[in-house]
């Protein structure tokens, strides 16, 4: 009789929900071109764009603001209890707003990338983000970029990308990208010289050692990802590796958009 209850009960129990559209799961290290691609593939199949590590960079703003330790995870998660971070996916982008206030530009700065990579390592502080992470994914139709979506955000997710590069070759295009004059700023001693203009563009060599110092800091970031105690960045088992060392944006974005349409339902997309 035990036995004939036990079936019945898991006859009458419902099933999970299902959402009703897909989530995409775009994982990998800094300087990948996560944001660019999930930015396109939003574009692409008409989904929402979440960059969730967005949302670490927001809380890493506050906590600068407010001359918080990166280290003290208890002060932190008072700090994240009493925050409020919003993402606005747009066209171009996520607009971020921190407490109401606009700060999708100010969360590029270096300074904030930096701080996000030591506060992204204190386990309660990411189980928080993760439930955050969940609530704005929940309902599907949406490309969520970061470290852990496809690991502990989303493990159901019915796509999962693991976009990755050799460091030399993101610390390449992230430096490439970076504008001459914040290059400059970056590495003056002073930020302006004495009649208040902008420092002199970079000889050569001091390109070459500011390159390398991306580089460098991209190992560092790499090893605090990958070494963390909560939710390492790994790629999920079923996750497809895209190893874009030798490829061009353009081959990138059409390999991505040819992995999702293998794992998803014409209907779906």
């Amino acid at each position: 009789m035990a036995e004939q209850h036990e079936n019945t009960q898991a006859l009458t129990q419902p099933e999970p929900k299902k959402r009703q559209r897909p989530v995409i799961a775009i994982d990998g290290p800094a300087g990948a071109g996560k944001s660019t691609l999930a930015a396109h593939l939003a574009r692409r199949f008409g989904f929402l764009n979440l960059e969730t590590g967005a949302m670490y960079r927001a809380l890493a703003l506050k906590a600068i603001e407010n001359d918080y330790a990166f280290d003290e995870e208890t002060s932190l998660m008072d700090l994240a209890s009493h925050t409020s971070i919003t993402l606005q996916p747009q066209l171009e982008g996520n607009r971020v707003l921190l407490d109401t206030i606009d700060v999708s530009r100010r969360i590029r700065e270096a300074d904030v990338t930096s701080a996000a990579s030591q506060v992204s390592v204190h386990p309660r502080l990411r189980a928080w983000m993760v439930q955050q992470q969940r609530a704005l994914g929940e309902a599907g139709g949406v490309v969520m970029e970061g470290r852990d979506i496809g690991t502990a955000v989303f493990p159901d997710a019915e796509v999962k990308i693991f976009l990755d590069a050799a460091p030399e070759v993101r610390g390449n295009r992230r430096f490439r990208q970076a504008t001459p004059e914040s290059v400059a700023v970056a590495n003056s001693d002073q930020g302006e010289n004495a009649g208040g203009q902008r420092p002199d563009p970079l000889t050569p060599e001091q390109q070459r050692l500011a390159e390398e110092a991306v580089i460098r800091d991209l190992k560092d970031r790499d090893y605090r990802d990958r070494h963390r105690a909560e939710s390492p960045l790994q790629p999920a088992v079923d996750a497809v590796i895209l190893d874009s060392t030798a490829m061009t944006l353009e081959q990138v974005l059409a390999c991505a958009e040819e992995i999702v349409r293998s794992h998803l339902p014409r209907e779906a997309l």
